[in-house]
């Protein structure tokens, strides 16, 4: 599962959150810290849970720590883990030809998105994506746009066919190309999100 948790930014926070998981017998795989300002944080926990443990349990346990709200949980994607901007930026820079196709295929992992899409912003049309993605239309394609600046967006059910509500966030590369990530139900990119994706989205070629 992965939980993105608000908690207060102050020490034993963290901790606290990471003990009252393990005691509802959560196994704790890896912890991200996404944002921080205002006296708050907000954490990634991505954790295993047994057969017989509810999602509803994780919720709990993480709001019975004072001013902790779970701002969302998801089943654990296949290709969610932890790499970090730095690792996918050295990656890049060791493979330059391949450096748009090596963000794509980073972007789920980096960004806890269930699939990214490489766009050619002149057609437009998709020229890459990752395995989950959706099929594009033009429709589809007409409600992501404008693909020549960074922005992020909440796509209603249906957005194109038979697929649900998805929270996307788009950022313009070199030569007239664009990378959009998508989260089907949410949550909402946030501003330390769309930093991160617009810097590595500007080293790419």
């Amino acid at each position: 599962m992965l939980l993105r948790v608000q908690l207060p930014d102050r020490p034993g926070s963290l901790g606290a959150v990471a003990t009252a998981l393990g005691a509802v017998g959560a196994d704790i795989l890896a912890i991200e810290i996404v944002q921080k300002d205002d006296g708050a944080a907000i954490d990634d926990f991505m954790v295993d849970i047994p057969p017989t443990l509810q999602p509803d349990s994780l919720v709990s346990a993480c709001t019975s720590i004072p001013d902790c709200r779970v701002l969302y949980v998801s089943r654990h994607q296949e290709t969610w883990g932890i790499e970090s901007d730095i690792v996918t930026l050295n990656r890049m820079s060791t493979d330059p030809g391949r450096d748009a196709e090596i963000l794509l295929e980073a972007a789920p992992t980096v960004f806890h998105s269930q699939w990214a899409a490489l766009i050619d912003a002149t057609i437009p049309e998709v020229v890459m994506s990752t395995a989950l993605a959706p099929e594009f239309d033009a429709d589809g394609l007409a409600l992501i746009a404008p693909f020549d600046a960074a922005h992020r967006l909440d796509l209603p059910t249906g957005w194109v066919d038979s697929w649900p509500a998805t929270a996307a966030a788009v950022a313009p590369l070199a030569r007239d190309r664009a990378i959009v990530l998508g989260r089907a139900g949410g949550p909402a990119f946030l501003d330390s999100e769309m930093n991160r994706l617009v810097h590595l989205a500007r080293l790419a070629h």
